[in-house]
């Protein structure tokens, strides 16, 4: 029971303590709701202040909720789910494509035709502007991180409604050069560029099950960028989706393959929000322009030689 019975929580204040329980530091959770670090911890000080009593015990591990900070947190969830919803049903009734449309989306699709789509879509809706997050972090929709989600995945289970628009293929690519060195020998004598495989490890299930199985892993990365620039660059093969591999002036398909089925793109957005004018203009437009290029995604054929 909180130790100041005269104490009014406001919902910055309990913005504040969620954004610090969930990124478990004083930064973390400044850069989460986009405040000043400063600002964050002076006002969690007040606010522990107010309470008499601390809310977190910090330490060199970092933070960790004291008993009152872990007695206040669903108080605050419970909050903060009710603040969204007003949010939601009060935007759910605009009735004119006017205003912005936050979307979220994976780092790999700002190198695809995607972003075609989006520079006609403000040209024809003026009035729409987009305030376009990447990151490789999955937006929560029900918590309004994100009006609209572009998701790379096999299935997705969000309370959200939308829909699976294009099944992708992926192919190893290289440089034309690297090709050439490339024979119908399981892939003998070559390397890959893997993600995050144990160091040391010079093979994974994924490079077993491709056509070249006895290729070397050899290379590691943590980002789809670098990846991509690194083949490019001749440091080796890698499995990339065939609609961004594809589209790289310096890469091409490897030989003695063809391309295998990937994940699927997703277009999704909360319930409450599909009846909103300016949601609905940019899901229908965008869903409409990715699907009349199911081809660009959804490759079939094999490669036996370079041209």
């Amino acid at each position: 029971m909180l130790s100041n019975e005269t104490y009014t929580f406001n919902w910055d204040d309990l913005k504040i303590f969620l954004a610090v329980v969930r990124s478990g530091t004083l930064r973390g959770g400044a850069e989460s709701i986009k405040i000043n670090h400063t600002t964050l911890t002076r006002r969690l000080s007040v606010m522990e202040e107010q309470i008499g009593s601390r809310l977190f015990d910090r330490s060199k591990q970092g933070l960790q909720l004291t008993q009152i900070g872990e007695e206040l947190l669903p108080y605050a969830e419970r909050v903060e789910e009710e603040m969204v919803a007003a949010s939601r049903m009060i935007i759910g009734k605009d009735s004119e494509p006017v205003g912005t449309v936050y979307v979220s989306m994976p780092h790999g699709l700002a190198m695809t035709s995607i972003m075609d789509d989006l520079a006609l879509f403000a040209e024809r809706y003026p009035d729409i502007t987009l305030n376009l997050n990447f990151g490789n972090d999955i937006a929560n929709l029900s918590r309004r991180e994100s009006d609209v989600s572009i998701r790379i995945a096999n299935e997705v289970y969000d309370d959200a409604v939308g829909r699976r628009l294009v099944q992708m293929s992926q192919a190893a690519y290289c440089t034309r050069e690297y090709a050439e060195k490339v024979k119908d020998n399981a892939g003998e004598g070559l390397h890959f560029i893997g993600w995050h495989e144990p160091e040391g490890d010079v093979s994974a299930q994924w490079l077993k099950e491709s056509f070249y199985p006895k290729a070397t892993l050899k290379h590691r990365v943590s980002e789809l960028v670098p990846l991509i620039n690194l083949a490019a660059s001749g440091l080796g093969m890698a499995y990339l989706a065939c609609n961004l591999g594809d589209r790289h002036p310096n890469l091409v398909r490897a030989p003695f393959q063809k391309p295998l089925p990937y994940r699927s793109i997703w277009l999704l957005l909360h319930t409450d929000l599909r009846r909103t004018a300016r949601i609905r203009r940019f899901v229908d437009f965008l869903g409409e322009q990715i699907q009349s290029r199911e081809n660009e995604f959804w490759v079939t054929g094999t490669v036996a030689k370079v041209d």
